[in-house]
């Protein structure tokens, strides 16, 4: 830089530093070149050939390490590692692997080839170890991510999350540009304000007045476009976060929303346990910290490069290059010595997914633990879940002290005292280039600070580019999550799970599929019902459903009624055969407990339609009021305010009143069939008359899940389940079933009574033998006292009374219980 002024100090002499003879030709070679750009390749050239033999020692202490561990004896450490096709590979760091059966089994929708490993039994030695390396090597490489560090598998993750929440030339693009331009300006106005602290502080070492107040009003001026530039860029960054966050939660939404996903997701795989928690949580943190980051890593990044540039000019390429590899070997060794705050940031978001899991399961079975009294025991599992979470807060805490003063050290002092060193080299060497610049104290003084000032904002940059590295290590922990939840939305969508079985169900038979064709009819052709946790209900159910058929299903609790509507909404997965049925529209589900949504009155009865689709379907609020009329429900329109008002109507409406509801939806929906799950279980027979009579004249088939003998006379069809894996499918004629019924009943009211009779007449057999005995006492009695006295007894015949004949007793007097065991009839008296 150029001085004004004329007295001038003689420059410091030069130091001069003995170079070994071994080195002096690299030195004279090195200082032989003057341009920056071949001094900066012979550097480069120059430290490329030390990071090549620093790699070559450590392979070589690699080597002999592993030659140690080649040389000492096998031990049997074994881990086990589950694959897809339901078995666990043993890896043995002595040998082979070993596979051996497993009840863990991943249900996919693709049927899944066995490993070479199990096809044939005498399989050599080397293709063992190969099939255990390539399934090592896979499982290694799909779990390496889920932990949350920052490594390949985070980068994979950000490069397929990135296009979801900054799509090309969208409206997130464009404010990233807007964002990165108002961070480039203010780096250029740190870099000019850098500039003016120099010239202030000069102009007051030389006494200039004019100069040192001119300075301070272009120093005032300048604050308006910086504070601007930082008010726009926090706006940029909050900015940022609320797109980033709507469009992957948009993403999530229609993945999450689609084809029963989130029903899937919660009851056939068991790898998502709280997708609320991460759509609504962990999606929210992302944004935040993809937005934060970005403006914590570009600013700094652009700072270091123009600062550096800078600095160049002023000290010189080598101190700054000498300055960026200490830098970088000292980020390095930070990097070594950093906890896995990923790993805990997903930790810490899983712990407190689980505790907030257990307050929601607390509040969904409030009514049922209060009346268990169970008061002590969920406050227990409350208080552990908060234990194991805060106690993961805590060590994460304790582990950041360490870090923190690690990272202060190196980042504050360490860069701060070699920047100090790297400022004074224009005082005590000769840089080139600045050889015309008049070396006074004045000039001195000015660029010592504009130096030191562009040091310090480099320093700030570098360091916030290694504190950011805590962020970008949470970021992996986030970005897990969130990837670990469309992984899970991906495989579902192909209909491939994961879950944990606990039956012994067949494996052959799970790694089956079905298929679903369109049909005007719902039919089964020999499809198998078989639970999400592999509990083989129906082995082979085939029967079909007509217009016009009304069919009653009927078994046992547990032998698999509900479990075929499952099927045939496609909740559960298929394992063989044939499902033919029309499309969603013509079929419509009422369970027993009918599910009420947030929104008007008028949403609850057409429910799943939007006020659009009824619009458009030309319903009108009047037939919504003769919907309603039907099952005399019409007069909670008026008693709540009207169709528009909106209150919760799971609290407002009483439990007949919502099957109400819901049978109104159905005769607004009107569709071809209607699965009836209990759904009549709270209201009187004369209403549940009226339900099942009006879906009948409005031409709709219906199938019905039901122990009540009163609904058999609405249904024409009956499939009914054994409990055993068997069934039957015929006609169902009511009345002679009914009959039946009651017969039965009376038969075994009867059988009960039987025991109570037979002990009965034993008792009068008893007493009527004491009775004789007595008499016959007394007349002994009386004869021994006057013998003379006595006349003849005269015995007279009387009718023998008889007890009604029992009508269960058979010609020889004796009575069937149920059960097989008979009874002999006591005689008559």
């Amino acid at each position: 830089m150029v001085s004004n002024n004329s007295s001038t100090m003689s420059a410091p002499s030069k130091i001069m530093i003995n170079v070994p003879p071994a080195f002096s030709k690299i030195v004279s070679l090195y200082w032989s070149h003057r341009n920056y750009f071949s001094r900066g390749f012979l550097l480069y050239v120059i430290v490329a050939l030390a990071w090549r033999l620093r790699v070559v020692v450590i392979q070589s202490k690699e080597g002999a390490s592993t030659i140690r561990r080649r040389s000492l004896p096998a031990v049997d450490n074994s881990n086990s590692i589950s694959t897809s096709n339901g078995t666990i590979i043993k890896e043995n760091v002595a040998g082979v692997s070993s596979p051996s059966p497993s009840t863990s089994l991943t249900l996919s929708g693709r049927p899944r080839e066995p490993s070479a490993s199990t096809k044939t039994s005498d399989l050599s030695h080397q293709n063992n170890l190969d099939a255990r390396d390539e399934v090592v090597g896979k499982t290694k490489k799909k779990n390496s991510g889920p932990r949350g560090e920052v490594d390949a598998v985070f980068f994979q993750r950000m490069g397929r999350i990135v296009p979801i929440i900054i799509p090309a030339w969208s409206k997130e693009f464009w404010l990233m540009n807007c964002f990165s331009a108002f961070l480039l300006l203010r780096t250029v106005l740190s870099v000019y304000v850098a500039e003016l602290d120099g010239r202030i502080v000069s102009a007051l070492v030389r006494g200039q007045g004019k100069q040192f107040l001119w300075g301070i009003v272009n120093w005032m001026a300048v604050a308006v476009p910086a504070t601007y530039t930082n008010s726009m860029l926090t706006w940029f960054q909050n900015k940022l976060a609320i797109l980033i966050r709507t469009r992957l939660t948009n993403h999530l939404h229609d993945k999450y929303l689609e084809d029963m996903t989130f029903y899937k997701v919660g009851n056939l795989d068991d790898r998502i346990k709280n997708a609320d928690q991460i759509i609504t949580q962990d999606v929210t943190r992302f944004s935040q910290a993809v937005s934060e980051l970005y403006s914590n890593l570009a600013k700094p990044i652009l700072d270091t490069i123009l600062y550096n540039i800078q600095l160049s000019n002023n000290v010189g390429f080598e101190s700054v290059f000498v300055s960026v590899l200490i830098v970088n070997y000292s980020a390095i060794v930070l990097r070594m010595l950093t906890p896995p705050f990923g790993k805990y940031a997903a930790d810490e978001a899983r712990l407190e997914g689980e505790f907030r899991f257990a307050h929601s399961r607390l509040i969904e079975n409030a009514e049922e633990v209060a009346l268990y009294s169970g008061h002590d025991v969920e406050k227990g599992i409350l208080d552990r879940g908060y234990a194991v979470l805060i106690k993961h807060i805590n060590r994460i805490s304790r582990t950041r002290i360490w870090h923190s003063m690690l990272e202060d050290f190196i980042i504050k002092y360490y860069w701060g005292a070699m920047g100090m060193v790297m400022c004074a080299v224009p005082v005590f060497f000769e840089v080139p280039g600045t050889e015309h610049m008049v070396n006074d104290l004045g000039s001195r003084t000015q660029g010592f600070v504009t130096n030191r000032r562009l040091l310090l904002s480099s320093s700030d940059a570098v360091g916030r580019i290694m504190y950011s590295y805590k962020e970008i290590a949470e970021l992996a922990g986030y970005t897990a999550r969130v990837s670990e939840l469309m992984d899970v939305f991906e495989d579902i969508e192909h209909n491939v799970f994961q879950k944990r079985l606990v039956s012994n169900a067949n494996p052959e038979l799970l790694q089956g599929r079905g298929k679903f064709i369109k049909s005007d009819t719902i039919e089964f052709k020999h499809v198998p019902i078989v639970s999400p946790n592999g509990d083989l209900l129906v082995r082979d159910l085939t029967f079909n459903v007509s217009p016009g058929m009304h069919l009653l299903i009927v078994g046992p609790n547990g032998s698999g009624k509900s479990s075929l509507f499952r099927i045939l909404g496609g909740l559960w997965p298929m394992y063989g055969g044939e499902v033919g049925k029309p499309d969603s529209k013509n079929i419509f589900y009422i369970p027993q407990r009918p599910y009420l949504s947030l929104g008007t009155l008028r949403d609850q009865i057409i429910y799943p339609d939007k006020l659009q689709d009824m619009n458009a379907r030309g319903v009108t609020d009047a037939q919504l009021i003769e919907c309603m009329s039907v099952v005399e429900i019409a007069h909670v329109v008026e008693r709540e305010g009207g169709f528009d008002a909106e209150k919760d109507w799971k609290d407002v409406l009483a439990g007949g009143d919502k099957q109400r509801i819901a049978m109104a939806r159905l005769f607004y929906h009107r569709p071809r069939y209607a699965i009836l799950d209990e759904c009549t279980s709270s209201v009187s027979m004369d209403i549940e008359k009226i339900m099942y009579t009006h879906a009948q004249e409005l031409g709709i088939s219906l199938l019905t899940v039901s122990h009540r003998p009163s609904l058999w006379q609405y249904h024409n069809w009956i499939l009914q389940y054994d409990g055993e894996g068997g069934y039957v499918f015929t006609k169902l004629d009511a009345r002679r079933r009914l009959a039946l019924q009651e017969e039965k009943n009376a038969l075994e009211q009867r059988l009960i009574e039987a025991p109570k009779i037979q002990k009965r007449l034993e008792e009068l057999k008893q007493l009527v033998q004491e009775e004789n005995i007595r008499m016959s006492s007394d007349a002994l009695s009386a004869l021994g006292s006057n013998p003379s006295k006595l006349k003849p007894l005269t015995r007279q015949h009387k009718p023998k009374p008889r007890l009604p004949r029992n009508e269960f007793a058979d010609a020889e007097d004796t009575v069937t219980i149920k059960g097989g065991s008979k009874h002999s009839a006591p005689p008559t008296i």
